[in-house]
């Protein structure tokens, strides 16, 4: 006779112990439990994080596509870590300048990784000394003198 699931009217905490266990076969359920992704991650857990910009580098995309793609290396102000950030639009670069407070957020491709043909670049930058980077690649706004 083969070992089955608890079965009856006194199995409930059998039950619910053995599904316990087996949950944690679960790669998303243990990873989430062992909070293994907040703890690596360097905004921790949060959706934005305020930084400051220490110097613009440029990225080159991998294959097929070939361009070099604007970054800048950022300095987070809650806990110094330093990490690459993509500066998205036309003429970014021209707008973002060294010693800059810039807030970083997620570059969206999957599980948190980087997105599209940029290596190792996982945050992208929102906005720029509290002006959206968007409005002054546009042109519709002007970055305030600080």
């Amino acid at each position: 006779m083969s070992k089955k699931s608890p079965r009856g009217e006194f199995a409930a905490r059998k039950m619910r112990a053995k599904r316990k266990k087996f949950r944690w076969s679960d790669r998303y359920y243990k990873r989430r439990m062992l909070r293994l992704d907040v703890k690596s991650d360097p905004l921790e857990g949060a959706p934005m994080a305020k930084g400051i910009v220490l110097e613009k580098v440029g990225r080159e995309s991998k294959q097929p596509n070939s361009a070099i793609r604007k970054c800048v290396r950022v300095q987070l102000i809650k806990n110094g870590k330093v990490v690459t950030a993509f500066l998205p639009g036309d003429g970014a670069l021209n707008v973002v300048d060294e010693h800059d407070e810039v807030v970083i957020s997620g570059i969206g491709g999957s599980r948190g990784r980087s997105m599209g043909d940029i290596p190792g670049v996982r945050w992208k930058v929102e906005t720029v000394n509290g002006i959206s980077l968007k409005d002054l690649v546009l042109g519709k706004k002007e970055k305030p003198l600080r």
